[in-house]
């Protein structure tokens, strides 16, 4: 299968997608076909603080047509941010769309995980992940912490790196969720919090949104 990414939403969440998906079929002995298509940052997080979600699915099937031109047989959006726009995609796409959001749930049954903490933008937290996440309940951040993570994980997604003050926050929010909440886990809601989370041990568990959807193209595109 030829995947085709939406990529740019940040540009190092697309790289770990690119990154990861290589990986996974490297280690398969798999071949990997693959056309990436870059979409702008600020509009994106323009038009989901508007609600916009039809305009920004316009934006994504300008991406979707070029792609299926280059060949593509599905395509995915490289941002749970960029998610909640994915219903008004799907059916609208001329091409399959691989949604992160039923791969999440599948993988908490799986992992038998039945209560999550959330950490990303604020429109994931508040949605619980667009209500697409049904097997489990639900820990936000509490009070203020839940502006100031978003606007963090924001902040991140743009600059492209996280600060090493980022990196403490977010794991002690995590931490909080886990500890005092009751969370089985903490679930990376934004793609970027990979910045601040990778290669690193926060004390706490932890399930990467990106990497279960990393693993869910795997699957598709070696099918």
């Amino acid at each position: 299968m030829h995947l085709g990414l939406i990529g740019g939403i940040g540009p190092a969440a697309t790289e770990f997608y690119y990154r990861n998906l290589v990986k996974t079929h490297k280690d398969a002995g798999a071949k990997l076909e693959l056309t990436i298509c870059h979409a702008e940052t600020d509009i994106l997080i323009n038009n989901m603080i508007a609600g916009k979600n039809d305009a920004q699915a316009d934006v994504f099937l300008t991406y979707v047509d070029r792609m299926k031109s280059a060949g593509c047989d599905a395509v995915a959006v490289t941002s749970m941010a960029g998610h909640f726009c994915i219903n008004e995609l799907i059916e609208r796409s001329p091409l399959p769309v691989i949604n992160a959001i039923p791969a999440l749930d599948a993988h908490f049954i799986s992992k038998e995980v039945r209560t999550i903490g959330i950490l990303g933008s604020g429109t994931v937290m508040k949605t619980h992940v667009y209500g697409g996440i049904p097997s489990v309940d639900v820990i936000l951040p509490q009070g203020e912490d839940f502006e100031k993570v978003s606007t963090e994980y924001m902040n991140m997604a743009r600059a492209g790196h996280a600060t090493a003050e980022q990196r403490t926050y977010m794991f002690d929010i995590g931490k909080q969720m886990h500890t005092h909440y009751g969370a089985d886990a903490v679930l990376l809601g934004g793609t970027d919090l990979f910045l601040a989370f990778d290669g690193q041990s926060p004390g706490f568990p932890v399930i990467d949104a990106a990497l279960v959807h990393v693993d869910a193209l795997f699957k598709q595109s070696t099918l």
